[in-house]
């Protein structure tokens, strides 16, 4: 790789961190109930299906860092409660819920190298927030069930997870980011060949 190739590299990863720290930050304005809605994982898609696993994996690093500041801020109230509760267990859950979105995302592009281009993307889009929701559902009742308990207020857990801490926001997020994503895609891979 040439120096300039890694120069352009560097400044737009740059632009990608910047991207997802600000639409990190604009969706802690944006609400769904009790819950974000979130557009940051559409430049973690598509930093990971331009760039591979590891830069998908990165920028979703970055989106957990970002995540868990605001957190420990008081800006994400829900996030609050579990730094309250437990900050290097809510660190661990941010970092690795946002790198596994990202780097899972690379991978399912990968896979599909050369065959099916668009439908990787899609795949990888849809992939993101699945893993990025599961991987937070599946630590809410691992290591923060009196929590989860606590929000559901008496409502049956398993209720509680799928229709309210998933629910129409997740919903929302999934739509966004299988109809974004490869848009945006679609528009950088044309920019590309000018």
């Amino acid at each position: 790789m040439s120096n300039k190739e890694k120069s352009r590299n560097i400044a737009v990863l740059g632009l990608f961190t910047a991207v997802i720290i600000v639409l990190q930050m604009l969706s802690y304005t944006i609400k769904i109930g009790q819950f974000n809605l979130s557009f940051v994982l559409v430049p973690i898609i598509l930093a990971a299906v331009l760039y591979g696993p590891v830069t998908g994996g990165f920028m979703g690093l970055v989106f957990g860092v970002v995540t868990y500041i605001c957190s420990v801020a008081g800006l994400d109230a829900g996030g609050n409660v579990l730094f309250a509760a437990s900050p290097l267990i809510t660190f661990l859950v941010c970092a690795v819920k946002g790198a596994a979105a990202g780097f899972v995302a690379g991978l399912i592009k990968k896979a599909f190298r050369g065959s099916h281009e668009y439908l990787s993307v899609v795949l990888a889009a849809a992939a993101a927030p699945i893993v990025n929701t599961g991987i937070f559902v599946l630590s809410m009742l691992l290591f923060f069930k009196s929590t989860l308990s606590a929000w559901a207020g008496g409502t049956d857990i398993a209720y509680y997870i799928i229709f309210s801490l998933i629910g129409v926001n997740f919903i929302i997020e999934f739509i966004i980011n299988i109809v974004m994503a490869p848009a945006v895609y679609r528009v950088s891979k044309a920019v590309r060949k000018i």
